[in-house]
């Protein structure tokens, strides 16, 4: 019988390729959700994803979903909602907004918009809240939002590794909102020469916008190519990002 390391009170992990294959990449359970746990759990492939009732459970899939920035799908209709729409986008505005908006949303797996119909349970717990807004006050976490006449109609947020945004969770409540938050990080992490989105788990809808899958080995290495990147500080300062038409 298989059984799932509990992690102690140091920051370290076991190797990703002693994750589970069912359920695919549950890797490890406990420990906490300091910055220094998180930054290391990302940094090494690994992220978090549990429910209210769960103990903090560890993931490392395989196959991992990937964004490549040169992918991008941007379809009529999403150009369309960009002549239309007067949409304006922000870098690091208002995180705090973006996560609640997404803690919201019932999902049934970690990741960029993957959603459940049937469920009305969400991943991004209390607790989850907590340690994501410090990690975005430490510097870790960001947040893309999408405004309509001053108000928050869109947005996503994730974690930087180096040249990689490793996609955690994206709402909208206008049309295509989500899309034009990811249309923006890809332009802007573009500009910057960065690497890849990691988006975790492959949906339809990630899919149809670009994403595909690698296998964990691959991911593991063009993440570590990518972790150690630096870049200017103007990356992630507090900015606009226009209205990307």
């Amino acid at each position: 019988m298989l059984e799932l390391f509990k992690l102690d009170h140091s920051n370290l992990f076991p190797t990703v390729d002693l994750a589970l294959d069912e359920p695919n990449g549950l890797l490890a359970f406990g420990g906490d959700l300091s910055i220094e746990r998180l930054v290391n759990a990302y940094h090494s492939g690994i992220f978090p994803w549990f429910g209210d009732e769960d103990p903090y459970l560890w993931w490392s899939p395989d196959p991992r979903g990937i964004l490549e920035l040169s992918t991008f799908h941007e379809s009529k209709s999403l150009h369309k909602t960009l002549r239309k729409s007067q949409y304006q986008v922000t870098l690091n505005n208002n995180f705090l907004g973006v996560i609640n908006q997404c803690a919201k949303i019932p999902r049934k797996l970690s990741g960029l918009c993957q959603i459940s119909e049937s469920s009305n349970q969400t991943w991004i717990t209390q607790d989850m809240i907590e340690a994501y807004i410090r990690m975005h006050d430490a510097g870790n976490a960001h947040s893309i939002e999408v405004w309509h006449k001053q108000a928050l109609v869109g947005g996503l947020y994730g974690i930087s590794v180096g040249g990689v945004f490793c996609g955690e969770s994206m709402f909208h409540s206008k049309t295509d909102a989500s899309k034009v938050a990811l249309l923006a990080l890809v332009r802007h992490m573009k500009a910057f020469d960065m690497g890849f989105i990691d988006c975790q788990m492959e949906t339809p809808h990630l899919a149809s916008l670009g994403c595909k899958t690698i296998n964990r080995i691959e991911f593991i290495n063009r993440l570590g190519a990518q972790k150690d990147r630096e870049f200017s500080k103007d990356l992630w300062r507090p900015q606009s990002l226009g209205n990307l038409f």
